[in-house]
């Protein structure tokens, strides 16, 4: 198990056991100087066009991102200015289940895959990325609004039910990047992952709470657009961190739309450029809209229609009776009355009851371990609530201890047993526990039998809540999924490395200088071993083209890309682009 750094962060240090195992070191000695080579320049790119185009001001919000243009952030490096503003970062292995992303956000902690781009990737990778999550998302959390929007879309986030297929597509949306980010990837395999990925795209069916939510948080947080539809700016991290996209976008034919709670009803494929994008006028409309989809939630709103959603799920969720007592578990059955209201209901497997998602001392998991069932309802001729009895009411309605009872709900569900115990929370009657008991309704269903043991029913009119994982965090920690296939981790050759020393070399030389006849004897190394290259001879032109001494180099450097461009047409922009802000020499400020 991995030692747990809080990064001298609150934040962090306050973070749940259940989500740290999701948390891996950076272990930033693993990134090579072709790795930060690619880090420089696509924030160069970056800031040459964003600096007129992005919501906050670039370089400003880099800085108080604990980020620079010139070198991969250290993970303390961010904690440190994050702190500033009560938000912390940590690094995961690539794509985590979106609950789990949710909740990080909910306590303010910023998610940064521990990986880079490839560059054979530079302009965009479907995989997340250290760019894409520290360059996109960090400098603009110190907006007040919108850091609040984010850790609001944590804490609904992390109680959005989703549907048993949502899984099936986030473990080949991974697969499917993992896959892209391989070196030499076999082309077949690639086929294959994409066709799985399009075949889950198109049979989630209905899409899930999460799948909703999921799109809001595609159209605001990770392509979202801002201010006026006509000339709006950009703050979706997505579209920040893509040199290629953060420009395409503001094309006309990117169809810009005013973002209300329509979004949702717009799904989006991670693999391509969008056809559309959404404008919001302000950062407060994004908290209002999310507001109007919190309020159609299963745990906002309960009911049959809520516990079948946690039925298909087929994943741990939480079911609040009106007493205040919450059912952690698989759910499995619901019966219903002719009212088409719930009178019974099931989990299977370990199940566990909390108040306030506290556990109930004795109700854990073990104790419950093949599952929990009871009904739902009022009792047959009572006008008080059978969760608002107190002692006296009890013993008056003949609900005594060490006697036999009955209990008729008014649904048709019978109850009769003998009553052994009786459990208070919160001033209210949350359960109580039969032996030798026996469970029926009218309709002939045995829904407990007395050989099965003790029976302890749950107290509540209704279910006034459902919503996803278990109340207690601590209870099914190690029932949180985390997928078996990592990040594929690079196998340097004796070619990689040598190439790698040469990007070191020139780091090395913008950073402290040397004699000028080392730029040459790079560029031989380079022109000779390695046919393919741009960027380091971009850089090493980047360099000679400031010195007086060095302008015949220059002018080869320059020479020799143009010719590089019209050999490898894939890097007929890279270079463009990259020419270009030599030529223009950009000053970053």
């Amino acid at each position: 198990m991995n030692t747990f750094f809080d990064y001298q962060n609150t934040q962090v240090a306050n973070l749940p056991l259940h989500l740290r195992k999701y948390i891996v070191p950076q272990d930033y000695e693993k990134y090579t100087p072709i790795d930060h080579a690619v880090w420089r320049y696509v924030m160069r790119q970056n800031y040459s066009y964003l600096k007129n185009v992005a919501y906050y001001p670039y370089i400003p919000g880099l800085k108080k991102a604990g980020l620079t243009i010139e070198k991969i952030p250290s993970l303390q490096e961010i904690n440190d200015a994050l702190t500033l503003i009560e938000w912390g970062a940590v690094t995961v292995d690539g794509f985590i289940p979106p609950a789990a992303f949710m909740e990080f956000q909910a306590y303010r902690v910023l998610v940064i895959a521990a990986d880079i781009r490839q560059l054979e990737h530079i302009e965009y990778t479907s995989a997340p990325d250290i760019i894409h999550e520290s360059a996109g998302h960090a400098p603009i959390i110190s907006d007040t609004k919108y850091n609040q929007y984010l850790s609001y879309l944590g804490s609904i986030g992390t109680k959005a039910l989703f549907s048993s297929k949502d899984y099936a597509l986030y473990e080949s949306i991974r697969a499917l990047s993992i896959i892209k980010e391989m070196p030499n990837v076999d082309q077949k395999e690639l086929a294959e992952a994409e066709a799985l990925v399009l075949f889950n795209q198109q049979n989630l069916g209905a899409p899930s709470e999460m799948a909703l939510l999921s799109r809001l948080q595609w159209w605001s947080v990770e392509y979202g657009l801002i201010g006026d539809i006509n000339n709006p700016k950009i703050y979706g991290a997505g579209l920040l961190s893509s040199i290629g996209e953060s420009a395409s976008c503001m094309q006309p034919e990117v169809k810009k739309i005013t973002y209300t709670i329509d979004a949702l009803k717009v799904g989006y494929d991670i693999t391509k450029e969008q056809p559309q994008l959404f404008v919001t006028p302000t950062f407060q409309n994004l908290i209002d809209v999310l507001e109007q989809f919190e309020s159609t939630m299963a745990y906002r709103v309960g009911g049959l229609e809520s516990v079948s959603k946690a039925i298909e799920c087929k994943n741990i969720c939480t079911a609040v009776f009106s007493s205040g007592l919450q059912l952690s578990g698989v759910f499995s059955k619901v019966y219903t009355d002719a009212n088409h209201a719930i009178k019974y209901i099931n989990t299977q497997g370990p199940s566990s009851l909390a108040i306030k998602d506290q556990l109930i001392e004795g109700h854990d998991g073990n104790y419950h371990a093949h599952g929990f069932g009871s009904p739902v309802g009022k009792l047959k001729d009572s006008t008080k609530s059978l969760e608002d009895y107190n002692t006296e009411d009890l013993a008056s309605a003949g609900i005594i201890a060490d006697h036999v009872i009955v209990l008729a709900f008014d649904n048709g569900i019978l109850v009769e047993g003998k009553l052994v115990g009786q459990t208070y929370m919160e001033d209210k009657l949350v359960l109580l526990s039969f032996a030798d008991c026996k469970v029926t309704d009218m309709e002939g269903n045995v829904f407990f039998e007395p050989a099965w043991g003790m029976f302890d029913m749950a107290i509540g009119d209704t279910i006034v809540s459902v919503f996803n994982g278990s109340a207690d965090k601590k209870i099914f920690e190690d029932q949180l999924h985390i997928s078996e296939q990592p990040t594929h981790q690079q196998n340097y050759t004796t070619k990689d490395l040598h190439y790698q020393s040469l990007f070191k070399q020139i780091r090395v030389y913008r950073e402290q200088g040397k004699s000028d006849d080392s730029l040459n004897e790079i560029w031989q190394q380079i022109k000779n071993d390695f046919k393919t290259d741009w960027l380091g001879t971009m850089e090493l032109l980047e360099l000679a083209d400031t010195m007086p001494t060095q302008k015949a180099l220059a002018n080869d450097l320059r020479t020799y890309l143009n010719a590089q461009s019209n050999t490898y047409p894939a890097y007929s922009k890279l270079i463009k682009d990259g020419l270009k802000i030599i030529d223009t020499k950009l000053r970053f400020e």
